[in-house]
Formats: C-alpha cells, sequence, structure tokens
C-alpha cells in the first residue's frame, strides 16, 4: 500500500512541530546513530546523500521528523503503532495490522514493508514516482517505533496511553514512561543527562554483551529484506510480560520498576539500530 508523499518543503516546515511521541527524540536519536555507524561504505554514501541539506549526513538528527510531522498530517498518525487485541499478546498481521477503520495494512508494520519496498526501487539521478528521502526517514523513524514494547500494545488502552500512572512523583502515563522516563531516568543517573554516554554505553553492549546475539537480529526469514512481522511479535511479548506487568491504574513506578525494565529499553533500542542498519544494508549494498 502506498502511503501519500510529502513534499521537500514540508519536509522542512515539519521540524517547527514539538509533538513528540514513539521512542522521544533521545531514543530515536540513539537508534539512527547506532545504524549509521554499522552502514558499508557504500549504503552510508547513498544515506547522506538521501538526507535533507540540513541534515549535514547525519541520520540521528532528522529520525524524529515523522514524530513532528504526524499530527499534521493525519494520514501517517496509525503508521506509528498496532492495536492487539486485549486478550492477545501475540502479532497477526492479517488480523492487527490495520488502522482504526479498518484499512488493511496501516500499522507501523505495513509501513516499514512499504517504505523498504519503496527504497529498493532508488536508482540515483533517475527521476521516480516517489519521494526517497521522506522513504528513508519514514523507514528509520518506523523502525524505531516498532521496538518500543507499547506501541505494539492492547486495543482498549490505546498502547497504555489510558493508564495513567506516577513516574516517581510526576504524573504521566504508561506509555510516556516507555517513550520517555525510563530514558531520560537513565541519562541523569548514569550519563550526566547526555545522549552520547547513552549511545556510547549501547554500542560497546552490542559489539561486547550481546555480541552473540547480533547475528540472529540482523537476520531475516527467507532472506528478506527486512522482517518488521518478528520485531512487532517481540515489542507485544515484551509488553505483556514487562512493560504492562505488575501495573494497575494510578500506580507510582519508581526504583523498582525502572532498574527491571531499563535492560529491556536498552536492548530495544540496540536491536532497532542493529536491524536498522542492515536494513539499509541490504537496501543500498
Amino acid at each position: 500500500m502506498k502511503f501519500i508523499i510529502l513534499s521537500l518543503v514540508t519536509l522542512f516546515l515539519g521540524f517547527v512541530c514539538q509533538n513528540v511521541h514513539g521512542w522521544g527524540i533521545d531514543g530515536h536519536a540513539a537508534i539512527c546513530a547506532i545504524a549509521q555507524s554499522r552502514l558499508s561504505e557504500a549504503a552510508n554514501e547513498q544515506v547522506k546523500k538521501l538526507l535533507p541539506r540540513f541534515a549535514e549526513g547525519d541520520l540521528s538528527s532528522v529520525c524524529s521528523w515523522a514524530d513532528r510531522v504526524r499530527f499534521r498530517y493525519h494520514w501517517s498518525a496509525p503508521l506509528h503503532y498496532i492495536n492487539v487485541p486485549d486478550s492477545s499478546c501475540d502479532f497477526q498481521y492479517s488480523r492487527d495490522c490495520k488502522d482504526e477503520n479498518g484499512v488493511k495494512d496501516r500499522c507501523v508494520v505495513g509501513a516499514i514493508n512499504n517504505y523498504t519496498a519503496q527504497l529498493l526501487t532508488y536508482k540515483e539521478g533517475h527521476s521516480h514516482q516517489y519521494n526517497f528521502t521522506e522513504a528513508l526517514l519514514f523507514l528509520s523513524h518506523y523502525m524505531g517505533d516498532v521496538h518500543q514494547p507499547l506501541h505494539v500494545g492492547h486495543t482498549t488502552d490505546r498502547g497504555a496511553n489510558t493508564i495513567d500512572v506516577h513516574w516517581y512523583t510526576r504524573k504521566t502515563v504508561l506509555h510516556h514512561v516507555w517513550d520517555n522516563s525510563i530514558i531520560e531516568t537513565e541519562e541523569e543517573r548514569s550519563y550526566d543527562t547526555q545522549l552520547a554516554g547513552l549511545i556510547d554505553a549501547l554500542e560497546h553492549n552490542i559489539t561486547k554483551e550481546w555480541a552473540d546475539q547480533v547475528p540472529e537480529w540482523e537476520s531475516c526469514t527467507r532472506d528478506t529484506t527486512t522482517c518488521p512481522n518478528i520485531y512487532a511479535a517481540e515489542s507485544i511479548r515484551a509488553a505483556c510480560d514487562i512493560a504492562y506487568n505488575g501495573v494497575d491504574e494510578d500506580s507510582t513506578l519508581g526504583d523498582d520498576y525502572f532498574e527491571s525494565r531499563v535492560p529491556t529499553t536498552n536492548i530495544r533500542m540496540a536491536q532497532a539500530g542493529v536491524r536498522l542498519g542492515a536494513t539499509l544494508n541490504n537496501i543500498f549494498g
């Protein structure tokens, strides 16, 4: 399914809109930084050519663009998430990948498939019906979204957007805790509020602690370019087992929740970065 193509003027103007969702700015930036560091020379060259000029070759600097335009361009809103039946902890594409009006393929997995397919038709110097810069930015962002457990959450609570909690003393919703609060708290406590420190730690763990898992993260069944069905299935399992687990309406979430959940946010960001890098290498390699 082909989604609406925006102009590069819109691409630039999108940065004036301050709505932030998904992993939040830092989470998405970390994912794209990890991905770009893993690109082959050929793939990195093509990515830099497709990035808007003001990005100065840095994919992470525009990794939240899709969030910044989602409420101005309502057609893109359903492409950030999947709603799974409340009784389920598994993902089924035919059942779950649809928007609130029941239109098929309009979910984050469908979006990843769509923009991957668009980029696979890219040939430098040839005119085409697609805006490949936007396809790159959408794909990079949605690869992050599908790894956030509550972006593949339950229907009734809208991915925990209606579950009110306190993060320590601050009132918020459980979805926001996973988008932002856990990452921000980790940065404050471990990295002097610096994103660079978090990125360095994730990249270190990718090459050391998780090195034996990385080939499995990168691989896809049947040698496909990317396999977001797998990523979505992992997220709903993590949502059920970890994100939702033990949380009730008006719960106060503090050190116990933070310390037991931050390993999951870290490995999901790392997986997203590794898989985005592998997907871009497959596309442009």
